[in-house]
């Protein structure tokens, strides 16, 4: 069968799991293709594998003006119904304000773009990660072509305002809704009536431990331990929290360094509080960085450390056990999930830095520790986060829409929603070996 995954974008920064996903979907019989509203926006530095994916990926932004105006054509002629009653459910699917109605026109007009190319490429099912602006494309598309769809749910960001105002109607309108962890399970339900809880699974995030590079920490005996924190650094992340309590940690007895792996809009503030804290010779700010660098450095270091005031299920997190590095994590969200405090990590209240200070005290003093943290945690991931695991649930459910089924492409078929032929004739046209329309 043949699934089209939308990202907003793809194979952007931070969204490595997702790319691991599709792979690993792949080795599993399926056929994807992968599409982007936006450009994926690659670093200089960006691996071959992340060139590979935005070569292989539908950018529904560069496709052009005479793409545009001709999809749109195309979809008229061949429902101008469905098309006025696209464009009208566009306009309802939005939060209140004038700027989200005029919006509204662009999320239809990317829609319909992408509904001609999942037409052209014949898919049968199309899969959203995140319920964010680029979902809202998708629902539409979806809406159009009558096409099954579903939607994987990652964590606050598809929660919160805006995304979360029109959550429960894409649930509601969804075939099926993969969550990433029970958490996030059970706040989609709060958005929709029990009717629509059946619809809904687990499908974790994974990580490939065969890619993991190995640990190269090699500490000279009474040398500082590293504490690494992986998190885009913007105010949920909690790293002012941080500081405070790694400032008290070092008061307390722990010889560590702090590394901050990210960027992001509090980098200036973070940088101030650093120097206030007196701590510029014991905390390094390295920026953003590529996935296999970001591996590197967790690689390098003893214990990683996230202080966030939400998370969804943090991929960082799951890498370094995986790396079987000790691992400090707030009680929050689903991360209770990845890791059970005592036995393959430490959880603290979230937002007590007193409560964190003590933790990483207690992991820094405890080399014996740190060692049992680290290998269960390791064990943890093996069991129930390697990816071809973690995605089982969400391959057994893409198959419930295979052709062979006869549940998918309920209205596809080529003389109802077949594009107009040259000649004018309503015919399924052809497209090139790469996926691309021959236009």
């Amino acid at each position: 069968m043949r699934v089209a995954y939308l990202v907003s974008q793809y194979p952007g920064p931070s969204l490595s799991f997702i790319r691991r996903e599709v792979q690993a979907v792949r080795e599993c019989g399926i056929d994807i293709h992968t599409f982007s509203i936006r450009d994926a926006g690659l670093a200089p530095d960006a691996t071959t594998a992340e060139r590979a994916s935005a070569a292989d990926t539908f950018c529904i932004l560069r496709a052009g003006a005479a793409r545009y105006v001709s999809a749109h054509v195309r979809a008229l002629v061949r429902g101008p119904l469905r098309y006025a009653a696209t464009l009208a459910a566009a306009f309802r699917h939005r939060v209140p304000g004038v700027r989200s109605f005029a919006w509204s026109f662009v999320y239809f007009a990317e829609a319909i773009v992408l509904a001609d190319e999942l037409q052209w490429r014949q898919i049968d099912l199309l899969h959203i990660h995140f319920a964010n602006a680029g979902a809202i494309a998708g629902y539409l598309a979806s809406r159009f072509l009558g096409m099954p769809w579903g939607l994987t749910l990652h964590g606050t960001s598809d929660t919160d305002y805006p995304a979360g105002h029109l959550l429960g109607a894409k649930i509601a309108a969804a075939d099926y809704v993969a969550c990433v962890s029970n958490f996030g399970c059970a706040q989609a339900m709060r958005t929709v009536g029990k009717d629509h809880w059946d619809k809904m699974f687990i499908n974790r995030c994974g990580v490939d431990l065969n890619a993991l590079p190995q640990r190269e920490r090699k500490r000279e005996a009474g040398g500082r331990l590293r504490i690494i924190c992986v998190a885009r650094l913007s105010e949920e992340k909690g790293h002012f929290g941080l500081l405070r309590a790694f400032k008290t940690a070092l008061a307390g007895g722990a010889d560590a360094e702090l590394v901050l792996v990210g960027d992001g809009p509090l980098r200036a503030e973070i940088e101030d509080a650093i120097e206030s804290l007196n701590l510029a010779s014991r905390v390094q700010l390295l920026g953003a960085m590529a996935e296999q660098e970001t591996l590197k450095q967790i690689a390098r270091s003893d214990v990683l450390v996230l202080s966030s005031f939400m998370e969804g299920l943090p991929v960082a997190l799951m890498e370094a056990m995986g790396l079987g590095l000790a691992v400090v994590a707030p009680r929050v969200a689903g991360v209770p999930e990845l890791v059970t405090d005592g036995v393959s990590g430490v959880l603290f209240t979230p937002a007590n830095w007193d409560d964190l200070a003590s933790t990483l005290v207690k992991v820094l003093l405890d080399a014996e520790l740190r060692d049992r943290l680290g290998a269960a945690g390791r064990a943890k991931v093996a069991a129930e986060f390697e990816i071809l695991t973690a995605v089982a649930p969400l391959v057994e459910r893409l198959h419930r829409y295979s052709p062979d089924t006869g549940r998918s492409k309920p209205t596809q078929s080529a003389a109802v929603m077949g594009h107009l032929s040259p000649t004018g004739g309503s015919a399924t046209l052809p497209y090139s070996g790469d996926g691309k329309p021959v236009m």
